[in-house]
């Protein structure tokens, strides 16, 4: 039906054209199917001479990769506006002299000595292309010289010869190139109705006319066709030359242009409405619309449809003999009743028999016996899948055009092309609304993957390996997804495990226990989520992952509704990472409890809140893990609260809605203040291989924004903990500490815009004062040499003059925005501690190493090899320290014999020799709760009295400051009107 439409329009015509040719298969390809699979290869390389008629002493020299084509040479061509040249060669016979354009010399020789100029006055040796058209030349071969009398071997002129590669004259073999078709037939050297001068059958061999070739395949008749032309003495230079080339999508065989009698639709008429209709339909990435199809609808031609093959389906046509009588079938019933026989198949064995009465009184028709290109059925998808319009006619216009297909990066001139210009053929409507268009996935070495060359890893053992989550989203966050290519490697599917999967399968776990950790501490109590009765959280933190999780979801909304894969995805695996790395470590005591209960309960209803929002959000990438979770997650979840008919599965909930009251940008900004500043101070302590574990004295953050130091301040209690200093100071003198302002550019964009400039703007860039940046950095432009820069240009860092700012122990790093200094002065105590934190980090290994959970009772015994050394003194120092950590006791040596030892390990450690066995069961000790101890001393009427009050906070509740402390002492002792003064001590 969709060709009998086509050609009720006369857009069906049948005609001989020059076509990409598969010799394997037999058969045309279609212009767009030629562009699926090109290869750099090496092919042979050849000079030839055709000496011209009038003077055989002077010989026009072209150039070419194809000497299979040479034997079928009816033309020359030459570009007639660009200047040509005669030489001789130093090194070849006196009589030889050359005609090659000027600029192309270079093609046969490499430097100025190699050749002559001949006396350019005398001989007129510079001149332009136009003055050697028609001049006659000697063919190579005689297999065609018949065809001189008709106007061959002779020289023609088009501007399609180029100067950028050659010798500025090409040879014109008609029938095996589309330009050398069209410039040919514009000089009349072949005619519509001429006999086409292809010696070459289907199978890619010579036929008998090239009677010293015959029957050789073209590819292999190269080295005998050029070895022909040396002994003929019209050589002048063979070598190979690597370029891309097209071959067989289907076969993976060099394709050869040529021309052969096939069916074409008419497309080149449509092109303004093909552009039209493509601007209509929304693209991602959008690039692929305007820049890749949209170049590629610009300069459509027609489509060559007919294949020659046996198995595809057949083409509709029955004609005559001599094709002037043509019928076109649109339906089986209209072939029944022209045929008068019954049709059931419509295969080639089941009509290719069937004859039509000819109304012209030319006996029957006869079927032709090509099939249509497969990219023709696949085009009429829409309305052959439904079998429109003989069936579900209402359903196919309710549906059409489609709302969203997707396809890879080739199919734009493919699957995209074809569907868009039988749609806009037959209806002048787009095909479809809306299109993601992906990269293709490469083996890992760029080459496209093949069985044949097992170039890539089994699917099933990715699969098996890491899980097919893993796979999924290795490939949904890559630049596949951007319409680009990737590069397969199955390490990157490693590391979507190790660096996404893995953290985020920890919080989720660390939920989990935690929860139960408090149904056992606290009997009776039941942990179950209602996102209705939660109680408002007054941690800043607890707000911020809240607000950061709604602002997730609202982004995730509109770009999933804009179909921008590429922003998502990204978006949400950098969530992982932001709620492993900053909420679930920033607030692990919290959510272990060590806070209070209700705190506890707090945390870890926001943690739950996160977590289940992310795992619907992630589900549609990461089906599996975001089930397996779900289904443990479900359990806690209050049933009053849930409103969906059906939670059996997480893939039949709803996408979480965005809480706008939960969204606050200045938290978000605040965090994000605090996550450079930390990130900073790590990269500090990494240069200076100073590990966190190890105590700084203080770290100075500064900035130009006052309130951006406010925000930080609120949250200065998480540097000191991320960053383990003692102080924070904050500052926006930067002049104090000897800081600047300095500009890096940006290379590429400033390389591309300023081009000869660049190197003179870069210099002054150099040399630009603080006070001219900070002025840019308010305003930001700036005028450099001439040339205004803007923010896009120029990044502003901050540097740090050690001696300016006269405080060598500082280690600076920044930012756009902020600057850090961190005092890496050496300090024993502090180096002490660190070495307890070490001590603490072997023992939770040893706990991690043995499956222990938080709940098991251990006992850890140490010793330190030789006793009593700096180790030794370290942890029995700092005893209480590391018991207030790891929650177990810590006893030396021996271990009684009655324990059952756990795990034991022997390490090094600062020179001595730490070995650490975990044994089951706690000491029977009295562990209280936090508590400190307050001495007192009061003055009452002149008189002093000392005290010492025990503080305790067995509930987490919050903390007082020094002056509530004072309200409170005063108020419970009846101390109103005395004077109280209060030191802190640990006794």
């Amino acid at each position: 039906w969709v060709f009998k439409q086509l050609y009720d329009k006369g857009l069906v015509y049948r005609g001989v054209k020059v076509m990409p040719f598969s010799t394997a298969c037999n058969t045309p390809l279609s212009n767009f199917e030629s562009h699926q699979n090109y290869k750099d290869v090496q092919d042979p390389s050849v000079v030839v001479t055709f000496p011209l008629d009038e003077d055989a002493s002077v010989s026009l020299v072209a150039w070419t990769t194809t000497p299979w084509t040479l034997p079928s040479n009816l033309a020359l061509c030459v570009n007639p506006e660009l200047q040509y040249v005669k030489l001789r060669g130093k090194y070849t016979a006196t009589e030889k002299i050359y005609i090659l354009m000027e600029s192309r010399l270079i093609a046969l020789y490499k430097s100025d000595s190699e050749y002559e100029i001949l006396d350019r006055q005398v001989h007129k040796l510079l001149f332009p292309g136009i003055a050697l058209k028609g001049k006659k030349y000697k063919p190579l071969f005689e297999y065609f010289i018949q065809c001189k009398d008709k106007g061959a071997f002779a020289v023609v002129v088009d501007s399609y010869v180029k100067e950028e590669e050659g010798t500025g004259v090409v040879h014109q073999a008609p029938y095996f190139g589309a330009d050398d078709y069209r410039v040919c037939m514009d000089f009349n050297i072949i005619q519509k109705d001429s006999v086409p001068v292809c010696p070459v059958d289907a199978s890619g061999c010579f036929t008998a006319e090239v009677t010293d070739f015959a029957g050789q395949y073209v590819k292999d008749a190269d080295k005998n066709i050029i070895k022909l032309l040396k002994e003929k003495g019209r050589l002048v230079h063979s070598s190979s030359f690597k370029h891309s080339y097209p071959f067989c999508w289907r076969s993976d065989t060099p394709l050869i242009y040529k021309a052969v009698p096939s069916w074409f639709v008419r497309v080149e008429h449509m092109v303004e409405k093909l552009l039209e209709n493509n601007a209509q339909c929304y693209w991602v990435p959008d690039f692929v619309r305007e820049k890749r199809f949209g170049n590629w609808l610009k300069d459509a031609r027609d489509w060559a449809i007919s294949r020659n093959r046996y198995w595809g389906t057949p083409i509709p046509l029955w004609v005559s003999d001599d094709f002037e009588e043509v019928v076109c079938i649109g339906s089986i019933a209209e072939l029944e009743e022209l045929s008068g026989v019954k049709v059931t198949d419509l295969h080639r064995e089941s009509i290719d028999h069937l004859t039509i009465p000819s109304r012209c009184g030319k006996g029957l028709l006869h079927r032709v016996p090509e099939v249509f290109d497969c990219w023709f059925e696949s085009g009429s998808m829409p309305y052959a899948q439904v079998h429109y319009p003989f069936e579900n006619k209402k359903e196919l216009e309710d549906a059409f055009p489609a709302d969203f297909i997707a396809e890879g990066i080739d199919q734009t001139r493919g699957w995209f092309y074809t569907l868009l210009v039988l749609s806009t053929a037959l209806f002048g409507r787009p095909p479809f609304k809306n299109v993601i268009v992906n990269g293709l996935v490469l083996a890992s070495d760029g080459q496209k993957m093949s069985k044949r060359k097992k170039n890539y890893p089994d699917p099933m053992s990715i699969v098996n390996s890491y899980g097919a989550d893993a796979l999924r989203l290795y490939l949904i966050n890559s630049p596949v997804v951007r319409a680009e290519n990737l590069r397969f490697k199955e390490e990157g599917v490693r590391d979507i495990l190790k660096d996404v999967f893995l953290p985020w399968y920890n919080a989720y776990r660390f939920l989990v226990q935690n929860v139960q950790i408090l149904q056992h501490k606290d009997e009776g109590r039941e942990f179950l989520y209602n996102e209705n009765t939660v109680k408002e959280s007054n941690n800043i933190m607890d707000k911020w992952i809240l607000s950061f999780t709604q602002s997730l979801i609202q982004f995730f909304k509109a770009e999933m509704a804009a179909y921008r894969l590429y922003t998502v995805v990204p978006r949400l695996v950098k969530f992982v990472d932001i709620l492993t790395n900053w909420y679930v470590r920033m607030n692990r005591r919290r959510l272990k409890g060590e806070n209070g209960t209700e705190d506890c309960i707090m945390a870890l209803e926001t943690l739950f809140s996160v977590l289940f929002s992310m795992c619907r959000l992630m589900a549609p990438y990461t089906p599996f893990i975001t089930e397996l979770m779900y289904q443990n997650l479900k359990t806690l979840i209050d049933p009053a609260s849930v409103q969906e008919k059906n939670t059996e599965s997480i893939h039949y909930l709803m996408l979480p809605q965005v809480r706008e009251d939960l969204i606050d940008r200045k938290i978000e900004s605040a965090v994000s203040c605090l996550q450079s500043v930390i990130e900073l101070g790590r990269v500090i302590r990494d240069r200076k291989t100073i590990p966190v574990k190890y105590p700084l004295k203080e770290v100075v953050v500064i900035h130009q924004d006052p309130e951006a130091l406010e925000n930080i301040r609120s949250l200065e209690k998480y540097i000191l903990e991320e960053l383990n200093v003692r102080q924070v100071t904050l500052s926006t003198n930067k002049d104090k500490y000897g800081v600047q302002l300095r500009a890096e550019p940006d290379h590429m964009v400033l390389g591309k815009r300023l081009k000869g400039a660049f190197k003179l703007v870069m210099a002054a860039i150099k040399e630009l004062k603080s006070e001219q940046l900070e002025e840019f950095q308010e305003t930001g432009t700036i005028v450099v040499e001439g040339h205004e820069l803007h923010g896009e240009d120029l990044r502003l860092m901050y540097t740090f003059d050690q001696i300016a700012g006269g405080s060598v122990q500082f280690e600076a790093h920044s930012d756009a925005q902020v600057l850090v200094l961190l005092d890496v002065t050496p300090d024993q105590s502090m180096v002490d501690e660190g070495v307890a934190r070490e001590v603490i980090n072997r023992v939770q290994k040893l706990r991690k190493k043995r499956n222990l959970v938080p709940t098991d009772e251990i006992t850890v015994y140490y010793r330190s090899h030789p006793e009593g050394d700096y180790l030794d003194t370290v942890i029995k120092e700092h005893m209480d320290f590391i018991f207030a950590t790891i929650k177990a006791a810590l006893k030396p040596y021996p271990v009684p014999t009655s324990k059952e030892v756990l795990i034991q390990e022997t390490t090094q450690l600062k020179g001595s020799e730490l070995e650490i066995t975990l044994v089951r069961g706690g000491l029977c000790q009295c562990v209280g709760p936090a508590c400190a101890y307050v001495n007192l001393k009061v003055c009452v009427n002149g008189t002093e009295q000392d005290g010492v009050l025990l503080l305790e906070n067995p509930k987490g509740d919050n903390t007082l400051n020094f002056t509530g402390l004072v309200d409170a002492v005063s108020c419970i002792f009846g101390l109103k009107n005395s004077k109280l003064t209060v030191f802190n001590g640990k006794t």
